[in-house]
């Protein structure tokens, strides 16, 4: 049992607190000043509801229906109605981390005090994520704006106790029975209660937040990846001196050369220039990998920026304000966090593609300077790692695709109501799908340069001790090393697990110390 507790208070949360709900099940709870906000803010709407005088999403209609005044009478009937009707997503279920975190994130919102709701609302969310309990969200149904309406609708039908959820089994059932087998009332939805829990950008966010976690580690990965094939190929890391960068100081860019040249350090095999191929300088895959690198550092860093500041928001609409007002805003639209997660899809995109090239020359004997062709142990008999190529390249034409963005394909909804829309879920979905992708052509090029480093140790060069680690964490792991054709999609697969639960930084900091 994961014994680690998140305590949501007023003022947002962290993006380590999102990763700890969403993929480390830790347990959630409200804080005292987090209850008294939502009881506070309640009065607020209770006031408010008992007054003749029609306010948006507390006594009115939602979107384009909202010019109709609904009486005392309806209005707990609006608020179920407008969760069982807007839960109409399809397609395939979301991950279970992606459910959570947006479950999470909704219920930061919520204990900020702006939303009106009850505080057993707010407990009830969280009793769900601590049961391990996780509502069935399917990939369609959100345009980013007015929240991320469908996603969320799902999770809030299953406060209800109605439609299905996943139980920490990992089975599906009726969501009543979940609820009841952990001893959880299902919520009785009251005025503004159901719109509460449906406006926000949290799905978006919570898939920033995690897409960003991953890329840390796999452009620390790619850094270390691009000094091995540097190794390999006998190229020079003079390139990478700080006086150099910092002459164009762009923080990432100066990152990626220490990284790099840290990783480098105490190796034989940099800077030989062969006779029978004389080089000046060595190819842009090469040279230019920490100004490629470095500027999709500074892309995430930014990402950051803005994720930290969604994380400390309370989006809904309307929100209710500290002096007591009610008001309603545009704050549920999506555009910050749907710009970021398009960008993000840009630059893994540019550093698969540059990481493919260093691997094709890898390979290519009249480029590699003295490596067999295809690194294979008898070519012509043997074809190598000809085909793992075919592979990072057909990924790296699926990035292409995903870095195309969704946040300039706005599309009207709701009678023109919502008439410019954030398509920040769709960028969201396809970043995740860069992220797995780029982690893969990451593998490739590992899988690839090793390969090399031990060719080269082979023939009396001396790799660094860094690359040394590197192999043998490899190895350990399960990756063969050099030798004839073998069955090479278990390799493979090897290798992206090695790069994405973030062994090759680790084996690379038992030497280096700390990478950034």
């Amino acid at each position: 049992m994961n014994m680690h507790t998140v305590v949501v208070g007023t003022s947002g949360t962290t993006a380590e607190d999102v990763i700890a709900v969403a993929r480390r099940d830790a347990r959630v709870e409200l804080s005292a000043a987090a209850v008294e906000a939502l009881a506070a803010a309640r009065r607020t709407v209770d006031a408010l509801a008992a007054k003749p005088e029609p306010v948006y999403g507390v006594s009115t209609g939602f979107g384009a229906l909202a010019s109709r005044h609904i009486g005392p009478d309806l209005r707990a009937q609006l608020q179920r109605n407008i969760v069982r009707s807007h839960a109409a997503g399809m397609g395939p279920h979301v991950e279970r981390e992606v459910v959570r975190a947006l479950m999470f994130l909704r219920l930061k919102t919520l204990a900020s005090g702006h939303t009106g709701v009850r505080p057993e609302v707010a407990q009830t969310m969280a009793d769900v994520l601590n049961a391990g309990i996780t509502p069935v969200v399917h990939e369609y149904g959100s345009l980013g704006c007015s929240g991320d309406l469908a996603p969320l609708s799902h999770c809030a039908l299953t406060l209800m106790g109605e439609g299905e959820a996943e139980g920490p089994d990992g089975t599906v059932r009726p969501a009543g029975e979940l609820l009841a087998a952990h001893g959880i009332t299902p919520v009785e939805l009251r005025e503004k209660e159901g719109l509460a829990l449906l406006n926000g950008t949290d799905g978006m966010l919570g898939m920033l937040v995690m897409a960003l976690a991953d890329l840390k580690n796999l452009y620390t990965g790619a850094d270390i990846t691009a000094a091995l094939s540097l190794e390999a190929l006998l190229g020079t890391d003079r390139v990478l001196a700080p006086e150099l960068h910092a002459i164009r100081p762009h923080p990432g860019q100066g990152v990626s050369a220490d990284n790099m040249l840290r990783v480098l350090a105490g190796s034989g095999l940099t800077g030989h220039h062969q006779d029978d191929a004389p080089r000046v300088q060595d190819a842009y895959s090469v040279r230019c990998a920490p100004q490629v690198n470095g500027a999709g550092r500074d892309t995430l860093a930014h990402g950051r920026l803005v994720a930290d500041r969604e994380l400390a928001s309370a989006v809904d609409n309307p929100v209710v304000l500290s002096d007591g007002r009610v008001e309603s805003n545009g704050n549920f639209h999506g555009a910050p966090v749907a710009y970021v997660l398009d960008f993000l899809a840009i630059v893994a995109a540019d550093l698969g593609s540059i990481t493919e090239r260093r691997t094709d020359r890898l390979l290519d004997k009249n480029r590699s300077h003295g490596l067999p062709p295809f690194l294979a142990d008898d070519a012509g008999v043997d074809s190598g790692l000809m085909i793992a190529q075919y592979t990072q390249a057909a990924l790296v034409s699926e990035l292409k695709r995903l870095a195309v963005p969704a946040s300039v394909d706005s599309i009207p909804s709701s009678a023109m109501q919502e008439d410019h829309v954030s398509m920040g879920w769709s960028a969201a979905r396809k970043l995740r799908t860069a992220v797995t992708g780029l982690a893969r052509i990451v593998a490739v090029e590992l899988y690839a340069a090793t390969r090399a480093v031990e060719l080269r140790a082979a023939e009396g060069l001396t790799p660094g001790p860094a690359s040394l680690a590197v192999i043998g964490a490899l190895r350990d792991a399960g990756v063969q090393g050099p030798g004839p054709d073998r069955f090479l999609a278990p390799d493979l697969a090897a290798a992206d697990a090695f790069v994405r639960e973030g062994k090759l930084v680790a084996a690379v900091e038992a030497v280096t110390g700390p990478l950034a």
